[in-house]
């Protein structure tokens, strides 16, 4: 056996040749899908594949592409980032003759099938292009968890687990100092990231895209702490608005399948706060932190388990789906289902009820 050969070469499959790609943002547990895909198609059907640089844009231009074998993939399961790159910019579907351009070269590569390995944005770039006649299969990817169809995508849990050690390092400072400390995670239009390390990094306040804040119930949280526990820490998510009010938005990408860039929020929080406060208020976005090092071990794990899920809807010739998680069982949805939508935090969520039921407020009056 040479150094780039797989072990124990079995069973076959009709699709000999199958490009892989991942796109949008970066996301812990990416190199795990990658190598999954790779090995479980070498072994199981000895298929040549083929991985795609920079996402999307890599099928945008000529000369992105390289052949992916057992030593490519070998080593990057705790890796963070991708191997292959990617990006959240690139958009075949932006007019008809970039997506005749897409196809043209995935047929010039000889794909047969193609998995994409991103969030809703790349799932409905997915979704377009089988549609247009190329196979494709998805792979849930973000650490917003916000992905319509699986309860439960890679990347998630390493970034509740960054959030957390941020949260339970911003409460000794606020303690020390008597303040109000307001932290801003990622999250988009969907409030997970913020729920969950909310709970885990002990937050007192949680503010969801999901439910419009009313100021004077913060204040008034902030105001009953400062005469006891002397400090408020508050987690916030990037979508989160006042009753009211509109999201913050950073900037627009209009390239972008999804051209809204939220960011901010915690410090027009603290602009409302500070005059109404005797505390000091600061913020802290923690932004791209989020995205980077390796994935924890659950994500790896659950990255292994979508991959070789993804090779196995290809050698069954099950196309235009999206692996998924649901009821803890490993399955798929159809593409359809997935694009363009947004899975959020619903009102009666058992997170909610118990936060709620311990004292945490989510600036309901």
């Amino acid at each position: 056996m040479t150094s780039n050969s797989c072990p124990l070469p079995s069973g076959g499959c009709a699709v000999r040749r199958v490009g892989v790609l991942t796109g949008g943002g970066d996301c812990p547990g990416l190199n795990a899908v990658l190598r999954a895909v790779t090995k479980s198609l070498l072994r199981q059907c000895q298929a040549q594949v083929i991985g795609i640089e920079d996402g999307f844009a890599g099928l945008m231009a000529d000369g992105r592409t390289r052949e992916l074998d057992w030593r490519a993939v070998s080593g990057i399961l705790f890796s963070g980032g991708t191997v292959l790159g990617t990006s959240n910019s690139a958009n075949p579907l932006a007019s008809e003759a970039a997506t005749e351009g897409v196809l043209a070269r995935a047929r010039a590569l000889g794909l047969e099938a193609l998995v994409a390995i991103g969030g809703d944005g790349t799932m409905t770039i997915g979704h377009g292009l089988a549609e247009r006649g190329l196979p494709v299969v998805g792979v849930p990817k973000t650490i917003d968890n916000d992905i319509e169809g699986c309860e439960r995508s890679f990347g998630f849990d390493t970034a509740v687990a960054t959030v957390t050690e941020a949260l339970e390092r911003i409460q000794t400072t606020a303690q020390s100092h008597s303040r109000v400390m307001i932290v801003e995670t990622m999250g988009r239009y969907s409030g997970w990231i913020a729920l969950e390390a909310g709970l885990a990094g002990s937050a007192d306040v949680i503010l969801l895209p999901e439910i419009d804040y009313d100021l004077q119930a913060v204040l008034a949280l902030c105001r009953e702490r400062e005469r006891h526990q002397r400090y408020t820490v508050i987690c916030i998510g990037e979508g989160a608005k006042p009753r009211g009010g509109q999201m913050t938005i950073e900037r627009m990408e209009t390239a972008s399948p999804d051209p809204i860039r939220l960011g901010g929020v915690a410090h027009v929080l603290r602009a409302a706060l500070q005059p109404h406060l005797q505390s000091e208020v600061r913020a802290t976005v923690l932004g791209h932190v989020q995205r980077g090092g390796a994935p924890t071990p659950f994500d790896r794990v659950l990255a292994t388990q979508f991959g070789n899920q993804a090779a196995q809807l290809v050698m069954r010739g099950e196309f235009n789906r999206m692996v998924t998680l649901q009821g803890g069982m490993l399955g798929s949805v159809p593409l359809a289902g997935v694009a363009a939508r947004n899975r959020r935090v619903p009102p009666d969520h058992p997170l909610l009820v118990a936060a709620r039921q311990i004292g945490i407020s989510f600036g309901e009056p």
